[in-house]
């Protein structure tokens, strides 16, 4: 196995805006823009994209259920949506700051995410989440905490083994290619379709143990590992030892 080089600290939010974090009310009006998304999102995909979607027989019809993937780049979100059975309707969590992106963040907030302070012991979002995994809906995230500054997976960060612990809910992993921003850019530049993939892996429960940290901690490395297992070997990061037990 090579040597990994050293990887860059996490991010911390250097907000703290509590007041923004809650789990989103479904009213008939935010339904409705959901599924006005999810259209724009398909539109935008068949016509800048040429994208393969594997493994969808894998993806829950309903919830509980804990949504991974591995974040390259902004096009995830509309590769998600767009790839997804039309039926799901999942909560996201996201980063406290997009709040306030622009056009981006207006988008986000009438799609109604779960705010997160990122490097923070954020109960409230963790509560949140766990309030919707309770009621049944889907939650997706990224258990890196962040968009990969190498291209490739990255370590995996312990909220999605935490919630998947306390709520019992079962872990659904899938990975991406072909999203990352450069990548986009580069195509989107000389007018070529984007070509990209997402893959649905089968869902999961995680592994109990007596002791609640390792629950989490070996959690983790299960759900990394997973996600590791459906990119390609180069892309595996920190989890291509797995390449020599394949």
């Amino acid at each position: 196995m090579l040597e990994q080089p050293t990887p860059e600290p996490k991010p911390i939010s250097d907000w703290w805006r509590p007041e923004l974090v809650s789990l989103p009310e479904l009213t008939p009006a935010r339904r409705i823009y959901r599924r006005f998304f999810r259209i724009a999102t398909k539109a935008l995909v068949l016509c800048a994209m040429r994208s393969t979607v594997a493994g969808l027989e894998n993806f829950p019809a309903r919830g509980p259920a804990i949504v991974v993937f591995n974040h390259l780049g902004d096009a995830d979100a509309v590769l998600l949506s767009a790839g997804l059975p039309f039926s799901v309707d999942a909560e996201c969590i996201g980063k406290v700051e997009l709040t306030e992106a622009g056009l981006t963040g207006a988008i986000l907030r009438a799609y109604g995410f779960i705010w997160i302070h990122r490097g923070q012991p954020d109960r409230r979002a963790m509560r949140a989440a766990l309030d919707a995994l309770a009621q049944g809906r889907l939650l997706m995230l990224a258990p890196e905490g962040r968009q990969t500054v190498t291209g490739n997976l990255e370590a995996g960060t312990e909220g999605a083994a935490f919630l998947a612990m306390k709520s019992g809910a079962k872990v659904v992993p899938i990975a991406l290619t072909g999203t990352e921003n450069a990548h986009v850019n580069e195509h989107l530049r000389q007018w070529k379709r984007i070509p990209a993939s997402l893959t649905v892996g089968k869902p999961f429960f995680i592994e109990r143990h007596a002791d609640r940290q390792e629950t989490i901690r070996n959690g983790t490395r299960q759900i990394m590992e997973a996600l590791a297992r459906l990119l390609p070997p180069e892309r595996r990061g920190p989890y291509d030892y797995l390449s020599e037990l394949e």
